[in-house]
C-alpha cells in the first residue's frame, strides 16, 4: 500500500509540474499586431510595401528599382515571426523568415537568423 502511494504521489508531482497556469512562451515570443505592419515602409533605400489583402512588394531605389517593378510577395505574422514568400517571375516561390523585434505604427524593426537586422519607418 505505501508502495502504491509513493507511486501516486511521485506521478501528481510530475503531472503539476507540467501544468501551467500561463505561457512563459508568451514573453519569450511576444505577439505582434498586425494591422500596424499595413502601409509602405522605407530603411535607406530599401522600401517594403504591407497590404490589407496580405501581399506586399519590395525594392530599392538604389538598384534603380521603383515600385512598379518591385519584388512581389505574400506575408503573414504569427506571434513574432514575419514571413515573406517572395513570388518569382518563373512562378517560384522563395520564402524569408524574419524574428520582430519591434513594431508600432511608425516603427519596424527584424532581424533574420544570421542576426542582420533592419529597420523601417512608415512613409
Amino acid at each position: 500500500m505505501k508502495r502504491f502511494a509513493l507511486i501516486f504521489v511521485s506521478i501528481a508531482a510530475t503531472v503539476l509540474s507540467l501544468t501551467s497556469c500561463s505561457s512563459d512562451d508568451d514573453d519569450i515570443n511576444p505577439s505582434f499586431d498586425e494591422s500596424l505592419i499595413i502601409g509602405k515602409w522605407k530603411s535607406g533605400t530599401l522600401y517594403e510595401r504591407y497590404d490589407l489583402d496580405y501581399s506586399g512588394a519590395t525594392w530599392d531605389t538604389a538598384d534603380d528599382v521603383t515600385e512598379a517593378e518591385a519584388q512581389n510577395f505574400t506575408w503573414t505574422i504569427t506571434k513574432d515571426q514575419l514571413e515573406q514568400i517572395h513570388i518569382i517571375e518563373n512562378g517560384g516561390k522563395v520564402p524569408k523568415v524574419y524574428t520582430i523585434t519591434n513594431l508600432t505604427a511608425t516603427t519596424l524593426e527584424y532581424e533574420d537568423a544570421y542576426g542582420k537586422s533592419k529597420s523601417f519607418s512608415k512613409i
